[in-house]
């Protein structure tokens, strides 16, 4: 009996499953520690069996030096487009930062093993609130569908382009920091006026030592007006799997 091994259709196979589970292990919400890994390599080469036939036109077996270098292309390839759809999702934890720094949850930090996320209340609550949405509205499968389309604008081996990813990389960092302050703003608008009348009302009367009441007062604020901030999370949600989807083209080597 002959059996005759695909050794091609094994080639392709194993570098799109580096590709997918190199994303996987980074983006959201697949990075969450509740998925164990073994579940998330699984997941990673049953996708690339279903988008390996599409790829085997065109492809050209290589040598050992040549495949090596293009399984490590890969890992970054995957690696680079799941840390920019992780960066984009960072805006809003960076919002819970900045909920709980100015209303003064910032004392009471923790970390996630399970999100990684280091953080006190808001921050946290933010993170979890954000993955629910994403896998509630559908995110995720916009997510997957664009590490799909990403074979057809960066073939297999080629890898990212360096100046691309940092220009881009830039660029959304800058956009992450504003978005935070777009989520969180009203919040904050609000809790540095409590800050100025308390101070107003210090100079005014030093004897009632007003700042003794900032922390209780500032909490209570914090906890009456953060469900308005909830209200605009899924229009966020939505705008930033845009964001992350958008900024993998731009990554393309050219």
């Amino acid at each position: 009996m002959q059996f005759t091994l695909p050794l091609a259709f094994l080639e392709v196979l194993l570098l799109a499953a580096v590709r997918i589970t190199a994303f996987l292990v980074v983006a959201p919400p697949f990075s969450h520690g509740a998925i164990p890994l073994r579940i998330r390599g699984m997941l990673g080469v049953g996708l690339a069996l279903a988008t390996t036939p599409g790829l085997l036109e065109g492809y050209r077996s290589l040598d050992t030096a040549g495949y090596l270098g293009a399984l490590l292309a890969e890992l970054l390839a995957g690696a680079g487009m799941g840390f920019l759809v992780m960066l984009a999702f960072s805006a809003i934890q960076s919002a819970g930062n900045l909920i709980d720094l100015f209303g003064g949850f910032s004392m009471a930090q923790g970390f996630d093993p399970q999100s990684m996320v280091n953080g006190a209340q808001f921050a946290r609550l933010f993170h979890f609130a954000a993955l629910a949405l994403l896998v509630s509205s559908d995110g995720y499968q916009l997510m997957l569908a664009g590490i799909y389309r990403s074979f057809s604008a960066i073939p297999l081996g080629a890898g990212l382009a360096l100046p691309a990813m940092a220009e881009n990389l830039g660029e959304l960092l800058g956009s992450m920091f504003l978005a935070a302050v777009q989520i969180a703003g009203p919040l904050l608008v609000v809790l540095v006026l409590a800050d100025l009348g308390l101070g107003l009302l210090t100079r005014a009367a030093p004897a009632l030592n007003a700042f003794a009441m900032g922390f209780p007062l500032k909490i209570f604020i914090t906890l009456a007006l953060a469900g308005t901030v909830f209200v605009v999370l899924p229009s966020v949600v939505s705008a930033l799997v845009g964001d992350g989807l958008s900024a993998l083209p731009a990554v393309v080597p050219r």
